[in-house]
């Protein structure tokens, strides 16, 4: 990833999508070139000069103080996740070495919790790729049998974006997919270095058609909770809301547990899959091992 291209591309998104009657000061009216605020415009706002904020967007200001950044989040209107990715592509990078890519471990008590959970709510661990590390029987019911899938294919992301039953599984697929590709861009900008990271980004890049669109908006989306429909080939339709707990221990890692609202429809057809899948009716899939570069 450039950061400098990204880092003017993000800053004229969002300039872009702040209107002047909302930027908090008064501009001059007549016709606009462009959608949003002009450079000179977010540059007052923000208690800089035209040309710094200029060379700001074009990558051509490499040392920039968190004070200017401060400002200029704020000039912008960006919210606490936007505010912490300008952050992370304002700070300079030196090219880091390859490393060999191992296979992330879930610790035992974390299995545990899981197993626990089996009866309840349906919960995966992922990690800032969204890699599937771990799911319950109840996830592995309601979404795929991660499992089952070849190694590489257990990615949430990816499986949201590319495979063909995940269009069917989500009612507003559109809307859950373009979640997930602000949630890989966030990754992008805090893990530039991810060759597995970026290798996924250039495939959906090439293989999902709205990919391109919704990457160029430069959303960033921590994932952190929402809610999805879904319409489950074998319980029918429901709605669960999910919640992303972070793991201290952990700190690549994290749990997303979907609920559904006590007494609500949604309730009674998550208990049935719950009661259909079962350890015993669900077989293990046999373990894979990680690829060892």
């Amino acid at each position: 990833m450039n950061h400098n291209g990204e880092l003017g591309d993000f800053l004229r998104s969002r300039r872009a999508r702040l209107r002047p009657e909302n930027a908090g000061a008064a501009f001059g009216g007549g016709a606009r070139r462009v959608p949003g605020l002009r450079r000179e415009e977010v540059a007052h706002l923000a208690g800089v000069s035209t040309d710094y904020y200029a060379r700001l967007e074009q990558g051509r200001h490499p040392h920039v103080s968190e004070t200017v950044l401060e400002a200029v989040a704020r000039a912008l209107r960006l919210d606490d996740t936007e505010r912490g990715y300008l952050f992370e592509l304002a700070r300079p990078r030196t090219p880091g070495r390859s490393r060999p890519v191992r296979a992330p471990r879930v610790r035992q008590p974390v299995h545990q919790m899981l197993d626990v959970l089996d009866d309840v709510s349906p919960a995966v661990v992922l990690n800032h790729r969204s890699d599937v590390l771990g799911a319950n029987h109840l996830a592995k019911a309601l979404i795929t049998d991660f499992d089952a899938l070849p190694y590489r294919d257990r990615n949430l992301a990816r499986f949201v974006l590319l495979h063909p039953a995940a269009r069917d599984l989500y009612t507003d697929w559109g809307r859950v997919a373009e979640t997930f590709v602000a949630g890989l861009r966030l990754a992008a900008g805090r893990h530039p270095d991810d060759r597995v990271l970026n290798e996924l980004v250039g495939e959906l890049s090439i293989k999902v058609p709205e990919f391109s669109n919704w990457w160029a908006g430069h959303r960033v989306d921590q994932c952190a909770h929402g809610t999805q429909r879904l319409d489950h080939p074998v319980v029918g339709e429901l709605t669960l809301s999910y919640e992303t707990l972070a793991l201290p221990a952990d700190p690549d890692q994290s749990i997303v547990l979907y609920t559904t609202e006590p007494g609500s429809a949604s309730a009674e057809t998550l208990r049935l899959l719950a009661s259909w899948t079962t350890p015993a009716n669900t077989p293990e899939a046999a373990p894979s091992q990680a690829p060892s570069n």
